[in-house]
Protein backbone atom coordinates (compact mmCIF):
# COMPACT_ATOMS: atom_id res chain seq x y z
CA UNK A 1 0.00 0.00 0.00
CA UNK A 2 1.13 3.58 -0.60
CA UNK A 3 2.28 5.56 2.44
CA UNK A 4 1.76 9.32 2.55
CA UNK A 5 3.01 12.02 4.94
CA UNK A 6 1.66 15.58 4.87
CA UNK A 7 3.43 18.66 6.26
CA UNK A 8 0.93 21.23 7.56
CA UNK A 9 1.05 24.41 9.62
CA UNK A 10 0.62 28.18 9.40
CA UNK A 11 2.73 30.27 6.97
CA UNK A 12 6.47 30.81 7.42
CA UNK A 13 7.15 28.01 9.89
CA UNK A 14 9.55 26.24 7.50
CA UNK A 15 7.37 23.58 5.84
CA UNK A 16 8.96 23.90 2.40
CA UNK A 17 12.47 23.98 3.87
CA UNK A 18 11.74 20.73 5.72
CA UNK A 19 10.26 19.23 2.54
CA UNK A 20 13.46 20.04 0.63
CA UNK A 21 15.57 18.66 3.47
CA UNK A 22 13.70 15.33 3.71
CA UNK A 23 13.47 14.77 -0.06
CA UNK A 24 17.05 16.00 -0.62
CA UNK A 25 15.83 18.33 -3.37
CA UNK A 26 15.28 22.04 -3.86
CA UNK A 27 11.95 21.67 -5.65
CA UNK A 28 9.87 23.65 -3.12
CA UNK A 29 10.28 27.43 -3.31
CA UNK A 30 11.43 28.91 0.01
CA UNK A 31 10.79 32.58 0.77
CA UNK A 32 9.98 34.75 3.78
CA UNK A 33 6.80 35.98 2.07
CA UNK A 34 3.67 34.39 3.53
CA UNK A 35 1.68 32.35 1.02
CA UNK A 36 4.64 31.46 -1.22
CA UNK A 37 3.57 27.81 -1.40
CA UNK A 38 0.31 27.56 -3.35
CA UNK A 39 0.88 24.74 -5.80
CA UNK A 40 1.56 21.54 -3.92
CA UNK A 41 4.87 19.70 -4.05
CA UNK A 42 5.23 15.93 -3.91
CA UNK A 43 8.37 13.95 -3.22
CA UNK A 44 9.84 10.63 -2.10
CA UNK A 45 11.71 10.09 1.15
CA UNK A 46 14.02 7.11 1.70
CA UNK A 47 14.99 6.52 5.33
CA UNK A 48 16.74 3.38 6.60
CA UNK A 49 15.57 1.39 3.59
CA UNK A 50 11.93 2.48 3.91
CA UNK A 51 10.27 4.73 1.34
CA UNK A 52 7.22 6.94 1.63
CA UNK A 53 5.68 9.87 -0.23
CA UNK A 54 5.52 13.33 1.27
CA UNK A 55 3.42 16.37 0.34
CA UNK A 56 4.17 20.00 1.17
CA UNK A 57 1.07 22.15 1.77
CA UNK A 58 0.42 25.87 1.82
CA UNK A 59 0.26 27.78 5.09
CA UNK A 60 -3.11 27.69 6.85
CA UNK A 61 -4.52 31.23 7.23
CA UNK A 62 -7.86 32.79 8.18
CA UNK A 63 -9.23 36.29 7.55
CA UNK A 64 -6.20 37.28 5.46
CA UNK A 65 -5.94 39.51 2.37
CA UNK A 66 -4.66 36.61 0.26
CA UNK A 67 -7.16 35.89 -2.52
CA UNK A 68 -5.90 32.28 -2.52
CA UNK A 69 -6.67 31.76 1.19
CA UNK A 70 -9.80 29.64 0.67
CA UNK A 71 -8.22 27.46 -2.02
CA UNK A 72 -5.03 26.87 -0.01
CA UNK A 73 -7.05 25.90 3.07
CA UNK A 74 -9.16 23.45 1.04
CA UNK A 75 -6.05 21.75 -0.27
CA UNK A 76 -4.58 21.52 3.23
CA UNK A 77 -7.83 19.81 4.33
CA UNK A 78 -7.50 17.30 1.47
CA UNK A 79 -3.88 16.55 2.44
CA UNK A 80 -4.92 15.97 6.06
CA UNK A 81 -7.74 13.69 4.93
CA UNK A 82 -5.50 11.61 2.66
CA UNK A 83 -2.35 11.36 4.79
CA UNK A 84 -1.28 8.39 6.91
CA UNK A 85 0.91 10.57 9.15
CA UNK A 86 0.78 14.36 9.60
CA UNK A 87 3.76 16.56 10.49
CA UNK A 88 2.38 19.65 12.23
CA UNK A 89 5.05 22.34 12.06
CA UNK A 90 5.23 25.24 14.49
CA UNK A 91 7.78 28.03 14.90
CA UNK A 92 9.83 27.77 18.09
CA UNK A 93 10.91 31.42 17.80
CA UNK A 94 7.36 32.74 18.24
CA UNK A 95 5.74 30.16 20.50
CA UNK A 96 2.05 29.22 20.23
CA UNK A 97 -0.18 31.49 18.11
CA UNK A 98 -3.93 31.59 17.53
CA UNK A 99 -3.42 29.98 14.11
CA UNK A 100 -1.46 27.14 15.71
CA UNK A 101 -4.38 26.53 18.07
CA UNK A 102 -6.79 26.56 15.12
CA UNK A 103 -4.77 24.01 13.12
CA UNK A 104 -4.21 21.83 16.20
CA UNK A 105 -7.97 21.63 16.77
CA UNK A 106 -8.47 20.42 13.18
CA UNK A 107 -5.73 17.81 13.56
CA UNK A 108 -7.10 16.49 16.84
CA UNK A 109 -10.46 15.92 15.14
CA UNK A 110 -8.83 14.14 12.20
CA UNK A 111 -7.96 11.06 14.26
CA UNK A 112 -4.70 10.69 12.29
CA UNK A 113 -1.24 10.16 13.83
CA UNK A 114 0.15 13.69 14.30
CA UNK A 115 3.80 14.48 15.03
CA UNK A 116 4.36 17.97 16.43
CA UNK A 117 7.50 19.50 14.91
CA UNK A 118 8.99 22.59 16.59
CA UNK A 119 11.17 24.18 13.90
CA UNK A 120 13.95 26.80 14.18
CA UNK A 121 15.06 25.47 17.57
CA UNK A 122 18.60 26.64 16.70
CA UNK A 123 17.64 30.33 16.48
CA UNK A 124 18.60 32.35 19.55
CA UNK A 125 16.64 31.37 22.66
CA UNK A 126 13.88 29.64 20.67
CA UNK A 127 14.23 26.32 22.49
CA UNK A 128 13.04 27.95 25.72
CA UNK A 129 9.64 28.51 24.02
CA UNK A 130 9.18 24.84 23.16
CA UNK A 131 7.39 23.80 26.40
CA UNK A 132 4.54 26.12 25.34
CA UNK A 133 3.60 23.69 22.58
CA UNK A 134 2.45 21.05 25.05
CA UNK A 135 -0.70 23.20 25.35
CA UNK A 136 -1.69 22.10 21.83
CA UNK A 137 -2.49 18.64 23.18
CA UNK A 138 -0.52 16.78 20.50
CA UNK A 139 2.21 15.19 22.56
CA UNK A 140 5.92 15.86 22.78
CA UNK A 141 7.25 18.38 20.24
CA UNK A 142 10.21 17.24 18.14
CA UNK A 143 12.90 19.92 18.13
CA UNK A 144 14.36 20.35 14.63
CA UNK A 145 16.05 22.85 12.40
CA UNK A 146 14.92 22.31 8.81
CA UNK A 147 17.59 24.80 7.72
CA UNK A 148 20.59 22.80 8.95
CA UNK A 149 18.97 19.36 9.40
CA UNK A 150 19.44 18.94 13.14
CA UNK A 151 16.83 16.64 14.68
CA UNK A 152 15.48 15.42 11.33
CA UNK A 153 16.90 11.92 11.78
CA UNK A 154 14.99 11.41 15.03
CA UNK A 155 11.91 12.88 13.35
CA UNK A 156 12.11 10.38 10.48
CA UNK A 157 12.53 7.52 12.97
CA UNK A 158 9.26 8.62 14.59
CA UNK A 159 7.51 8.91 11.20
CA UNK A 160 8.44 5.31 10.37
CA UNK A 161 7.26 4.20 13.83
CA UNK A 162 3.87 5.95 13.40
CA UNK A 163 3.31 4.72 9.85
CA UNK A 164 0.46 2.18 9.90
CA UNK A 165 1.21 -1.26 8.55
CA UNK A 166 -1.24 -2.64 5.96
CA UNK A 167 -3.34 -5.57 7.09
CA UNK A 168 -2.44 -8.94 5.60
CA UNK A 169 -6.04 -9.41 4.50
CA UNK A 170 -5.80 -6.27 2.38
CA UNK A 171 -2.86 -7.53 0.31
CA UNK A 172 -3.34 -9.07 -3.14
CA UNK A 173 -1.40 -12.12 -4.27
CA UNK A 174 2.18 -11.05 -4.83
CA UNK A 175 2.69 -12.90 -8.12
CA UNK A 176 -0.40 -11.42 -9.85
CA UNK A 177 0.26 -8.20 -11.83
CA UNK A 178 -1.20 -4.96 -10.49
CA UNK A 179 -2.21 -2.27 -13.02
CA UNK A 180 -3.15 1.28 -11.99
CA UNK A 181 -5.18 3.49 -14.29
CA UNK A 182 -4.10 7.06 -13.61
CA UNK A 183 -4.52 10.42 -15.26
CA UNK A 184 -5.99 13.86 -14.78
CA UNK A 185 -9.70 14.42 -14.21
CA UNK A 186 -12.09 13.58 -17.04
CA UNK A 187 -9.48 11.71 -19.06
CA UNK A 188 -11.73 8.63 -19.07
CA UNK A 189 -10.32 6.56 -16.20
CA UNK A 190 -13.72 5.55 -14.84
CA UNK A 191 -15.01 4.79 -18.33
CA UNK A 192 -12.06 2.50 -18.99
CA UNK A 193 -12.51 0.73 -15.65
CA UNK A 194 -16.21 0.22 -16.44
CA UNK A 195 -15.34 -1.05 -19.90
CA UNK A 196 -13.00 -3.63 -18.38
CA UNK A 197 -15.26 -4.94 -15.60
CA UNK A 198 -18.59 -3.97 -17.20
CA UNK A 199 -21.75 -5.89 -16.36
CA UNK A 200 -19.86 -9.12 -15.73
CA UNK A 201 -19.59 -8.40 -12.02
CA UNK A 202 -19.00 -12.05 -11.18
CA UNK A 203 -15.48 -11.85 -12.60
CA UNK A 204 -14.52 -9.13 -10.11
CA UNK A 205 -13.30 -9.96 -6.62
CA UNK A 206 -12.91 -6.92 -4.33
CA UNK A 207 -10.16 -7.16 -1.75
CA UNK A 208 -11.19 -5.03 1.22
CA UNK A 209 -9.03 -2.03 1.97
CA UNK A 210 -9.51 1.11 3.98
CA UNK A 211 -11.32 4.09 2.47
CA UNK A 212 -7.97 5.82 2.07
CA UNK A 213 -6.17 2.99 0.31
CA UNK A 214 -6.44 1.76 -3.24
CA UNK A 215 -9.04 -0.91 -4.00
CA UNK A 216 -7.97 -4.00 -5.93
CA UNK A 217 -10.29 -5.68 -8.44
CA UNK A 218 -9.31 -9.17 -9.59
CA UNK A 219 -9.86 -9.50 -13.35
CA UNK A 220 -9.66 -13.02 -14.77
CA UNK A 221 -11.49 -13.00 -18.08
CA UNK A 222 -10.42 -13.61 -21.70
CA UNK A 223 -7.18 -15.25 -20.56
CA UNK A 224 -6.12 -12.29 -18.42
CA UNK A 225 -5.36 -12.46 -14.72
CA UNK A 226 -4.40 -9.27 -12.93
CA UNK A 227 -5.44 -6.80 -10.25
CA UNK A 228 -6.87 -3.49 -11.36
CA UNK A 229 -5.89 -0.74 -8.92
CA UNK A 230 -9.05 1.34 -8.91
CA UNK A 231 -9.05 4.82 -7.38
CA UNK A 232 -12.17 6.20 -9.05
CA UNK A 233 -15.09 7.11 -6.80
CA UNK A 234 -13.58 5.73 -3.57
CA UNK A 235 -13.79 8.94 -1.55
CA UNK A 236 -16.43 11.54 -1.01
CA UNK A 237 -15.59 14.68 -2.98
CA UNK A 238 -17.65 17.35 -1.19
CA UNK A 239 -14.45 19.16 -0.28
CA UNK A 240 -12.80 18.88 -3.67
CA UNK A 241 -14.70 21.23 -5.99
CA UNK A 242 -12.19 23.21 -8.07
CA UNK A 243 -9.32 21.49 -6.25
CA UNK A 244 -10.07 18.27 -8.11
CA UNK A 245 -6.68 18.25 -9.88
CA UNK A 246 -4.90 18.37 -6.53
CA UNK A 247 -7.13 15.60 -5.25
CA UNK A 248 -6.35 13.49 -8.35
CA UNK A 249 -2.59 13.77 -7.79
CA UNK A 250 -2.95 12.71 -4.14
CA UNK A 251 -4.99 9.70 -5.30
CA UNK A 252 -2.51 9.01 -8.10
CA UNK A 253 0.35 8.77 -5.60
CA UNK A 254 -1.40 5.91 -3.82
CA UNK A 255 -2.48 4.17 -7.03
CA UNK A 256 1.02 4.39 -8.53
CA UNK A 257 2.75 3.08 -5.40
CA UNK A 258 0.34 0.14 -5.26
CA UNK A 259 0.97 -0.96 -8.85
CA UNK A 260 3.49 -2.73 -11.07
CA UNK A 261 2.44 -1.03 -14.31
CA UNK A 262 0.66 2.30 -14.72
CA UNK A 263 -1.78 2.97 -17.55
CA UNK A 264 -1.56 6.75 -18.01
CA UNK A 265 -4.74 8.12 -19.57
CA UNK A 266 -4.44 11.20 -21.80
CA UNK A 267 -7.49 13.00 -23.22
CA UNK A 268 -7.15 13.16 -27.02
CA UNK A 269 -9.54 16.12 -27.17
CA UNK A 270 -7.42 18.25 -24.83
CA UNK A 271 -3.89 17.23 -25.75
CA UNK A 272 -0.95 16.93 -23.36
CA UNK A 273 -1.19 19.19 -20.32
CA UNK A 274 1.07 20.01 -17.40
CA UNK A 275 -0.87 17.63 -15.17
CA UNK A 276 0.01 14.72 -17.48
CA UNK A 277 3.67 15.60 -17.00
CA UNK A 278 3.24 15.72 -13.21
CA UNK A 279 1.68 12.26 -13.12
CA UNK A 280 4.33 10.88 -15.49
CA UNK A 281 6.98 12.24 -13.09
CA UNK A 282 5.29 10.38 -10.23
CA UNK A 283 5.39 7.16 -12.27
CA UNK A 284 9.08 7.67 -13.04
CA UNK A 285 9.93 8.56 -9.44
CA UNK A 286 8.26 5.37 -8.25
CA UNK A 287 10.02 3.28 -10.95
CA UNK A 288 6.88 1.74 -12.42
CA UNK A 289 6.17 0.31 -15.85
CA UNK A 290 4.26 2.59 -18.23
CA UNK A 291 1.61 2.27 -20.93
CA UNK A 292 0.28 5.55 -22.34
CA UNK A 293 -3.37 5.35 -23.37
CA UNK A 294 -4.70 8.20 -25.52
CA UNK A 295 -8.43 8.03 -24.84
CA UNK A 296 -11.43 9.56 -26.67
CA UNK A 297 -9.68 9.06 -30.01
CA UNK A 298 -13.11 8.38 -31.56
CA UNK A 299 -14.13 12.02 -31.04
CA UNK A 300 -10.80 13.69 -31.83
CA UNK A 301 -11.02 16.36 -34.54
CA UNK A 302 -8.28 14.80 -36.68
CA UNK A 303 -8.05 11.01 -36.52
CA UNK A 304 -5.73 10.57 -39.49
CA UNK A 305 -2.59 8.43 -39.32
CA UNK A 306 -0.47 11.58 -39.62
CA UNK A 307 -2.27 13.18 -36.65
CA UNK A 308 -1.74 10.03 -34.64
CA UNK A 309 1.99 10.10 -35.38
CA UNK A 310 2.21 13.79 -34.44
CA UNK A 311 0.39 13.15 -31.17
CA UNK A 312 2.69 10.24 -30.32
CA UNK A 313 5.80 12.32 -31.11
CA UNK A 314 4.51 15.11 -28.87
CA UNK A 315 4.01 12.64 -26.01
CA UNK A 316 7.51 11.21 -26.33
CA UNK A 317 8.97 14.71 -26.58
CA UNK A 318 7.15 15.78 -23.42
CA UNK A 319 8.28 12.72 -21.47
CA UNK A 320 11.90 12.59 -22.74
CA UNK A 321 14.50 11.28 -22.01
CA UNK A 322 12.45 8.15 -21.21
CA UNK A 323 10.78 7.39 -24.55
CA UNK A 324 10.76 3.57 -24.76
CA UNK A 325 7.12 3.02 -23.82
CA UNK A 326 4.00 1.99 -25.77
CA UNK A 327 1.36 4.53 -26.85
CA UNK A 328 -2.12 3.19 -27.69
CA UNK A 329 -5.02 5.21 -29.14
CA UNK A 330 -8.32 4.04 -27.67
CA UNK A 331 -11.94 4.82 -26.94
CA UNK A 332 -13.31 3.54 -23.63
CA UNK A 333 -16.87 4.27 -24.80
CA UNK A 334 -16.69 2.22 -28.01
CA UNK A 335 -14.14 -0.21 -26.47
CA UNK A 336 -11.82 0.44 -29.39
CA UNK A 337 -8.44 -1.23 -28.68
CA UNK A 338 -9.04 -1.41 -24.91
CA UNK A 339 -8.00 -5.07 -24.79
CA UNK A 340 -4.83 -4.10 -26.63
CA UNK A 341 -4.11 -1.94 -23.56
CA UNK A 342 -4.37 -5.01 -21.31
CA UNK A 343 -2.20 -7.15 -23.59
CA UNK A 344 0.43 -4.40 -23.70
CA UNK A 345 0.35 -3.90 -19.92
CA UNK A 346 0.96 -7.65 -19.48
CA UNK A 347 3.92 -7.41 -21.89
CA UNK A 348 5.38 -4.47 -19.95
CA UNK A 349 4.95 -6.42 -16.70
CA UNK A 350 6.88 -9.35 -18.22
CA UNK A 351 9.60 -6.99 -19.49
CA UNK A 352 9.88 -5.53 -15.98
CA UNK A 353 10.64 -9.02 -14.60
CA UNK A 354 12.92 -10.13 -17.45
CA UNK A 355 16.32 -11.56 -16.43
CA UNK A 356 19.21 -11.69 -18.91
CA UNK A 357 21.79 -14.46 -18.37
CA UNK A 358 25.18 -13.06 -17.42
CA UNK A 359 26.95 -14.88 -20.25
CA UNK A 360 24.65 -13.37 -22.92
CA UNK A 361 24.92 -9.95 -21.32
CA UNK A 362 28.74 -9.96 -21.36
CA UNK A 363 29.00 -11.42 -24.86
CA UNK A 364 26.91 -8.63 -26.38
CA UNK A 365 27.68 -5.63 -24.18
CA UNK A 366 31.46 -6.04 -24.01
CA UNK A 367 31.48 -6.18 -27.81
CA UNK A 368 29.49 -2.93 -28.00
CA UNK A 369 31.75 -1.31 -25.40
CA UNK A 370 34.83 -2.34 -27.41
CA UNK A 371 33.35 -0.65 -30.50
CA UNK A 372 32.38 2.51 -28.55
CA UNK A 373 34.46 2.74 -25.35
CA UNK A 374 33.86 5.40 -22.67
CA UNK A 375 35.50 8.78 -23.43
CA UNK A 376 38.93 9.32 -21.88
CA UNK A 377 39.33 11.80 -19.05
CA UNK A 378 42.60 13.70 -18.56
CA UNK A 379 44.50 11.04 -20.44
CA UNK A 380 43.09 8.15 -18.44
CA UNK A 381 40.82 5.51 -19.94
CA UNK A 382 37.84 3.77 -18.38
CA UNK A 383 37.98 0.00 -18.88
CA UNK A 384 34.71 -1.84 -18.36
CA UNK A 385 35.56 -5.46 -17.55
CA UNK A 386 32.33 -7.17 -16.59
CA UNK A 387 28.57 -6.65 -16.45
CA UNK A 388 25.85 -8.44 -14.53
CA UNK A 389 22.14 -8.04 -13.86
CA UNK A 390 20.77 -7.95 -10.32
CA UNK A 391 18.18 -10.66 -9.73
CA UNK A 392 15.99 -9.17 -6.98
CA UNK A 393 15.89 -5.49 -8.00
CA UNK A 394 12.61 -3.59 -8.29
CA UNK A 395 13.32 -2.72 -11.94
CA UNK A 396 15.83 -4.21 -14.42
CA UNK A 397 19.18 -3.17 -12.91
CA UNK A 398 22.59 -3.63 -14.56
CA UNK A 399 25.92 -3.27 -12.80
CA UNK A 400 29.06 -2.54 -14.86
CA UNK A 401 32.40 -3.16 -13.17
CA UNK A 402 35.26 -0.91 -14.27
CA UNK A 403 38.48 0.72 -13.07
CA UNK A 404 37.22 4.34 -12.87
CA UNK A 405 33.45 4.28 -12.24
CA UNK A 406 33.32 7.95 -11.18
CA UNK A 407 34.34 9.03 -14.69
CA UNK A 408 31.49 7.32 -16.50
CA UNK A 409 29.11 10.20 -17.10
CA UNK A 410 25.37 10.27 -17.85
CA UNK A 411 25.65 10.38 -21.68
CA UNK A 412 27.60 7.10 -21.70
CA UNK A 413 25.20 5.51 -19.22
CA UNK A 414 22.42 6.41 -21.62
CA UNK A 415 24.41 4.85 -24.46
CA UNK A 416 24.68 1.61 -22.47
CA UNK A 417 20.95 1.67 -21.72
CA UNK A 418 20.12 2.22 -25.39
CA UNK A 419 22.29 -0.73 -26.41
CA UNK A 420 20.55 -2.96 -23.85
CA UNK A 421 17.14 -1.84 -25.11
CA UNK A 422 18.15 -2.42 -28.74
CA UNK A 423 19.07 -6.05 -28.07
CA UNK A 424 16.54 -7.08 -25.38
CA UNK A 425 12.90 -6.14 -24.94
CA UNK A 426 12.50 -3.77 -21.99
CA UNK A 427 9.76 -1.76 -23.68
CA UNK A 428 7.75 0.23 -21.15
CA UNK A 429 9.93 -0.31 -18.09
CA UNK A 430 12.67 1.94 -16.68
CA UNK A 431 16.22 0.58 -16.43
CA UNK A 432 18.86 1.37 -13.81
CA UNK A 433 22.57 1.47 -14.71
CA UNK A 434 25.25 1.40 -11.97
CA UNK A 435 29.02 1.58 -12.28
CA UNK A 436 31.13 -0.20 -9.64
CA UNK A 437 34.85 -0.24 -8.98
CA UNK A 438 36.83 -3.33 -10.03
CA UNK A 439 40.46 -2.38 -10.61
Amino acid sequence: MGRLVAIVGRPNVGKSTLFNRLTQTRSAIVDDTAGTTRDRQYGKVDWCGQEFSIVDTGGWVVNSDDIFEEEINKQVEIAIEEADVILFMVDATTGVTDLDDHVAAILRRSGKPVILVANKEDVGTARYNIPEFYSLGLGDPFEVSSANGSGTGELLDEVIKEMPEPKEDDQPEADVPKFAIVGRPNAGKSSLINAFIGEERHIVTDIAGTTRDSIYHRYDKFGFDFYLVDTAGIRKKQKVNEDIEYYSVIRSIRAIEASDVCILMIDATRGIEAQDGNIFSLIQRNKKGLVVCVNKWDIAEDRSLEAQKRFEQAIRGKFAPFTDFPVIFTSAVTKQRIYKVLETAIDVYKNRRRIIPTSQLNTYMLEQIAITPPPSNKGKFVKIKYVTMLKDAVIPTFVFFCNLPQWVKEPYRRFLENKIREHWDFHGTPIAIFMRDKS
